[in-house]
């Protein structure tokens, strides 16, 4: 069974739109988990915060994003970009890899990008595709745009998530 983490990087709607992914990834049979990297409250990254040590949330972070089969990565816009909870986790989680190969947590990972934003939202998913793609993530050409205008098309979400589950099953 693909194991499947959802990322969200905010409070509010990007939440919600992580719980309605979590039931579509349970009912296309994947086995879904959510974290919310806002809550995990890692210090900002930086070289002074490394040296003292790699936060514990940090570890197990990576860890879960290492043995995964695949990830759906949720984002609000911040200025026409991806907000700082996702940027400081992906820097604790490339930091904090054992061995050499840095992106070892990402690389050949299948994923989608997906975002709830009151600003538009595609920005961010430009941003995203961009930075997960240079990690090595697979990141699959469809993509979720939600905003208060335009809500969470399920059919379309199913589609996309039952092709992300198939892909990280022949992982």
């Amino acid at each position: 069974m693909s194991h499947i983490v959802i990322l969200v990087a905010s409070l509010g709607k990007n939440v919600e739109l992580g719980a309605e992914l979590e039931k579509i990834v349970r009912s296309e049979g994947g086995t879904p988990e959510v974290i919310n990297l806002v809550e995990l409250e890692l210090p900002l990254y930086s070289t002074t915060a490394e040296a003292a040590g790699i936060p514990q949330a940090a570890k197990e972070l990576t860890a879960t994003l290492s043995k995964c089969s695949g990830m759906i990565v949720i984002a609000p816009e911040y200025n026409g970009s991806t907000p700082p909870a996702l940027v400081n986790a992906i820097s604790w989680v490339s930091r904090s890899t054992e061995g050499a190969d840095w992106r070892k947590a990402f690389n050949g990972k299948p994923a989608v990008i997906g975002t709830h934003s009151g600003g538009g939202g595609a920005h961010v998913l430009v941003a995203m595709r961009l930075q997960l793609s240079f990690l090595g993530v697979n990141v699959l050409g469809r993509q979720l745009l939600t905003n208060f205008g335009k809500p969470l098309n399920p059919e379309s979400a199913e589609t996309v998530v039952s092709e992300l589950i198939q892909l990280g099953a022949s992982r």
